[in-house]
């Protein structure tokens, strides 16, 4: 995971440097520098501008700088006023999100006698209500954080913005390889090339008969001996179908060399059609591999949900490409399932590599995957194609510590998710929305990070909590 880059841009007025000398910016530059070590000890690389900017040339060579440097978004803090038409020019051209710290350096003012030396510091909010009314005339999207660094949570705030930012940046240069094209008559999450190119940015590359016969010709077979002797380390391998699980690995080999050689973030992998494309097995363990290796997947051809799978874990690492499968009304949860494939980072218990009976293609039976997912608080992340748009249904609620018992677990990949609903208003609204079969899932996000990044996005945001 690429550590997360931001622009840091402090904006104040020349007016008081000409009057009273840089010394009365002083307490506001160090609760600045503190602002900036706290962020960073939060993951955050920050890259501040080359000053404290006051004037127009200023501003624009702080644009100028975050672009070069192609940061993942652009914090502002207001050390004091700054009329918004030396900034507002240099602001409409950066490419990263704007991320608004709207902060002061004292906590307290009522309580001070006389708010001794308390008003020359802490004025900049009326400076941020100057830009953001400026921003918001010329329909530049930011968003804000607001609040005292040491009292509040406005740093964790600001960090989960620029997580959220990252994401996005993510998701706009996500590379994804399709393996067999989509799936017949599958239409909710279908959508064209040129679309998911032009609305959201993505490439899609193609896995073609030619390419695979090119890669399976540059797995030998002492790779193919080394990755299920890995195997045998990483997982419980219980297999009996030996020949279908040399052929399997050797197919997932040849797909990993393909996402290696052309750079893709992202994978998605079409069962019916995998004897079209002349791979000899199914590799449900390679796909599995592919999340555990903190890439993107999705089944069945789905490039779109590959792609945001491999965008959330950009920022998200516990991340995994989910479907929901069967209601128990008794319960108020859903059984999250797919054919065997999960990340096996989220798995309670070791996973088990297994025969899998496979009747689907000519390919014929091979080997799967299977895990029971852990429990902790998980949020369902939908992206629902519509006719002009996207909406982004995002599904707080919780994955819960049963499953192992039922004795799926053997046989399938599963886990347990309660929504923040009684079930049958959770399905209803999920679908009212649109939502598609297909999601993600990610665990310990505040559905807040989530929302921004469809936001930053702009695709339509719908909560169901």
């Amino acid at each position: 995971m690429k550590k997360i880059k931001v622009g840091f841009l402090p904006l104040y007025i020349k007016l008081y440097d000409d009057s009273s000398g840089p010394s009365y910016r002083i307490p506001m530059e160090k609760y600045m520098d503190m602002a900036i070590k706290m962020l960073e000890n939060e993951g955050i690389e920050v890259l501040p501008a080359d000053q404290v900017c006051r004037i127009k040339p200023e501003f624009d060579a702080a644009a100028e700088k975050f672009n070069a440097a192609d940061v993942d978004a652009v914090i502002t803090f207001h050390l004091a006023y700054s009329p918004s038409l030396e900034s507002i020019e240099a602001l409409m051209k950066l490419k990263a999100p704007i991320i608004v710290f709207d902060s002061t350096p004292h906590y307290e003012l009522i309580k001070v006698a006389g708010y001794e030396g308390r008003i020359s510091p802490n004025h900049g909010i009326h400076g941020v209500q100057d830009m953001c009314n400026l921003l918001k005339r010329n329909g530049k999207p930011y968003f804000i954080c607001a609040g005292h660094a040491l009292h509040s949570e406005v740093i964790a705030e600001l960090a989960g913005m620029c997580r959220a930012a990252k994401v996005k940046k993510a998701y706009e240069t996500m590379k994804v390889g399709s393996v067999g094209g989509s799936f017949t008559g599958m239409g909710d999450f279908l959508v064209s090339d040129e679309r998911y190119k032009e609305d959201i940015g993505a490439q899609v590359s193609y896995m073609t008969p030619e390419v695979v016969k090119e890669y399976l010709a540059k797995v030998t077979d002492e790779e193919v001996a080394a990755e299920m002797a890995q195997d045998k380390e990483k997982y419980n391998v219980e297999v009996s179908y030996m020949d279908e699980y040399k052929l399997a690995t050797k197919s997932g080999l040849a797909i990993r060399k393909w996402m290696q050689e052309k750079e893709l973030g992202s994978v998605t992998v079409n069962f019916l059609t995998l004897d079209i494309c002349g791979l000899p097995k199914m590799p449900f363990p390679e796909c599995c591999k592919v999340l555990e290796r903190g890439q993107g997947y999705a089944g069945e051809g789905d490039v779109l949900t590959a792609g945001l799978v491999g965008a959330l874990f950009a920022a998200y690492p516990k991340t995994t490409f989910t479907e929901m499968f069967c209601p128990d009304w008794e319960q108020d949860v859903i059984l999250m399932s797919h054919m065997g494939e999960s990340n096996p980072n989220l798995a309670q218990w070791k996973p088990y590599i297994r025969d899998c009976n496979f009747s689907y293609n000519s390919c014929g039976n091979t080997v799967g995957m299977y895990s029971c997912g852990r429990a902790g608080d998980a949020t369902i992340v939908n992206l629902a194609p519509m006719n002009d748009s996207f909406t982004l249904i995002l599904c707080p609620g919780k994955m819960l510590d049963v499953g192992l018992e039922r004795g799926a677990y053997a046989s399938s990949t599963q886990g347990w998710f309660k929504p923040g609903k009684p079930l049958p208003q959770f399905l209803k609204e999920y679908s009212m929305a649109g939502g598609t079969h297909h999601s993600a899932m990610v665990y310990d996000v505040p559905v807040e990070e989530l929302k921004a990044f469809g936001q930053m996005m702009g695709f339509d945001v719908v909560v169901i909590e």
